[in-house]
């Protein structure tokens, strides 16, 4: 939430007399209370006991299309991270053979997957050097930016 969208909430608890507005999202919470002559809102914490900014959300990440590989705790393997939200698909088609399997050899520029966004088709490469140990995401289901689709032992 913005400092825009805070000033049209006190417009609108101004022209509807309203004296509190409580805001709870996911990672913030937003609590105004008209002062005492009833004209200005005053922004509260839970506690009530200090004025607070709205807590900023978490930026959304820029779409990138290439994937991310990134070491795995005490397993010594990579996962090959989702760059992007998206559809996950294993092949250029749904007639024709997977990209990788489990036991391929991949390396940076092997391409392991495609995923769907806003009907583009991204293809998504290894950017590691290793054997595939894992596939994490079943073909056609949903991923999110971040989400582990493979893991690969790296060479």
């Amino acid at each position: 939430m913005d400092l825009k969208d805070i000033k049209a909430i006190i417009d609108l608890m101004k022209k509807n007399s309203i004296t509190e507005f409580e805001l709870e999202e996911k990672d913030s919470k937003l609590r105004l209370k008209r002062g005492l002559n009833g004209s200005s809102p005053v922004a509260h914490q839970s506690d009530e006991s200090a004025a607070m900014l709205p807590i900023p959300l978490p930026a959304a990440a820029p779409m990138v299309v290439a994937a991310t590989a990134a070491p795995v705790a005490n397993t010594g393997e990579i996962d090959i991270k989702s760059p992007m939200i998206g559809t996950f698909y294993r092949s250029p088609s749904p007639e024709s053979a997977s990209y990788v399997e489990v036991g391929a050899e991949v390396n940076g520029e092997t391409v392991v997957a495609i995923i769907e966004a806003m009907k583009v088709m991204n293809e998504i490469k290894a950017e590691v050097k290793g054997v595939i140990t894992q596939i994490l995401v079943e073909n056609g289901k949903p991923v999110e930016f971040g989400q582990p689709l493979f893991k690969v032992r790296p060479s």
